[in-house]
């Protein structure tokens, strides 16, 4: 009986000295509150209850900025704009198989005729811009222009806040490669994999 009891005790110590008092649950990292959502969303999608631009679509609003400002009567990128579309571009790699659209728009100051063409120069030029980043021509499908039509805050005056361009998801292509017919799972798993890539540690060229 002591003998029994000696062991497990021994077992015991060796535990709490590997673990540590310290020491993290075990798997404690694999639920992050989401656990099972990359299943369930396939399943919706296989299903058709939901389509992977809307899943996407909500990963885009959550993860990246999608809209950029401009000056008053300008269609020029400033350095905050180019740096919300560079992110716009990096996520953008990451999901060949998705579309987008650019929408541009104006505040109310000027002609309704005026400010449809200074929305499309906005919405062209985020396109041009991301393009440069590297983004295929065919990944933007359209760039349209709202004009004064649809402002954030309702004002006769200047306002910020309405110079803008919104890049929105339009879709995915159902046949391109890592989609294969709509699996969201696909699109996980080259994500999981890619997080796995050993990264250059600091002062590596």
């Amino acid at each position: 009986m002591n003998r029994r009891f000696f062991m497990l005790g021994a077992a015991g110590a060796v535990l709490v000295a590997c673990d540590g008092p310290n020491a993290p649950e075990a798997g404690i990292g694999l639920d992050e509150g989401g656990f099972g959502n990359p299943t369930m969303h396939n399943t919706l999608v296989q299903t058709g209850r939901i389509n992977i631009a809307e899943i996407m679509t909500r990963r885009f609003e959550a993860e990246v900025p999608a809209m950029v400002n401009f000056a008053f009567d300008s269609a020029v990128l400033d350095a905050e704009a180019r740096r919300i579309l560079r992110h716009q571009a990096h996520w953008m790699k990451q999901f060949p198989e998705l579309r987008f659209r650019i929408f541009g728009h104006t505040d109310a100051v000027g002609s309704a005729a005026y400010n449809r063409r200074l929305g499309q120069r906005r919405a062209d030029a985020v396109r041009s811009y991301l393009m440069q980043q590297g983004i295929p021509r065919n990944s933007i499908i359209a760039t349209v222009s709202r004009g004064q039509t649809q402002p954030l805050i309702v004002t006769q005056g200047r306002e910020r806040a309405n110079r803008r361009t919104v890049t929105e998801i339009a879709g995915a292509i159902r046949r391109h490669p890592t989609v294969m017919n709509g699996e969201y799972a696909r699109i996980l798993h080259r994500e999981y994999v890619a997080s796995a890539a050993p990264r250059p540690t600091q002062g590596t060229p």
